[in-house]
């Protein structure tokens, strides 16, 4: 089979195109034909080895897919050679290939109405963006949310999820184009987080009182501001940063207001079988809508690498096999 693999950490060049064995599925675990695969940061950060988790050399990138079930091994009981699934947790042989084998706890149906790439769109963005809101801000009804970065593939299922929960979302995007898809998503209102005085206008959506939750993308460019436009025992999850920043803790202390990060691989088994079954009945009801942004061969991995961290993110970035 064709595969990505990275031999060296380094920048998007090291992921190379080439053959790779088809894997086989020991005991509770399933090989799947790979149909899309989903890009995200994490998928970066890890390839230039800056991140927390280093796979050993040489490794295939991806924990997001989406395909059809092409053997299953012993003890396997939820899936049947044919069944279309996508993969919900870290795949055992990576994504960016055309197989890849994964354990039957991280694989769940696909269901008919979702395409393969929006299947890819699944995992990280909706796990992240779930997790984010619910475990770690405790959104609630009528609440007001702001989504800082609200056009990436997380980005658009934080606004649908927070959407169907019935909070009020603000959301903020670089581009026209970023807008309009954050709007039809669902954001009862666009700022754009290219000009300075969106803090202040949030201030004022909200008659001076701030946000309940901040879900914030780049922590290392907002965070500093966003502490002053949270309400009062306001909460921020920090889901995505790039470098270092200062912070008046005053902010915080003055507010009561609380700021904690997170990582979907901290999230143990139970609780991310519980938030795909919850994901599962927004997609069926159509509340919920993966948003696919760009589809590329699998053999552009390293463009898209480029692409996913570059800004005016929109919708999710998918390889094709």
């Amino acid at each position: 089979m064709k595969a990505i693999l990275v031999k060296e950490f380094g920048g998007p060049d090291v992921m190379k195109l080439d053959d790779a064995p088809v894997p086989k599925a020991s005991a509770g675990q399933i090989v799947v034909q790979i149909k899309a695969a989903g890009v995200n940061p994490v998928d970066a950060y890890i390839r230039a080895g800056t991140y927390a988790r280093k796979p050993s050399l040489p490794y295939t990138p991806g924990t997001d897919g989406a395909g059809i079930v092409d053997s299953i091994g012993p003890a396997v009981t939820s899936f049947r050679n044919g069944d279309r699934v996508y993969l919900g947790g870290a795949s055992v042989s990576g994504t960016y290939a055309e197989f890849c084998s994964v354990a039957e706890k991280d694989a769940h149906p696909l269901p008919e109405k979702l395409s393969f790439a929006q299947g890819a769109a699944i995992q990280v963005p909706y796990g992240t963006a779930f997790h984010a809101l619910f475990n770690m801000a405790h959104a609630k009804y009528g609440e007001t949310v702001l989504n800082h970065g609200a056009t990436g593939g997380v980005g658009t299922a934080a606004v649908q999820l927070a959407r169907a929960a019935g909070l009020r979302v603000i959301a903020t995007a670089g581009s026209d184009r970023g807008a309009e898809l954050v709007r039809n998503e669902g954001a009862h209102e666009v700022l754009n987080h290219a000009d300075p005085a969106h803090f202040e206008q949030v201030l004022k959506l909200t008659a001076g009182r701030g946000a309940d939750v901040i879900i914030e993308m780049v922590a290392n460019v907002n965070l500093g501001n966003d502490l002053k436009i949270l309400a009062w025992r306001g909460r921020c999850t920090v889901v995505g940063n790039r470098g270092d920043i200062q912070i008046n803790a005053r902010e915080i202390m003055s507010r009561e207001s609380v700021v904690t990060g997170m990582t979907l691989w901290a999230v143990e088994d139970a609780e991310m079988a519980r938030i795909h079954r919850s994901l599962a009945h927004g997609f069926e009801s159509g509340a919920l809508r993966p948003i696919v942004g760009k589809e590329m061969p699998l053999a552009d991995a390293a463009k898209a690498h480029q692409d996913v961290m570059s800004s005016g993110a929109y919708g999710k970035i998918v390889l094709v096999p």
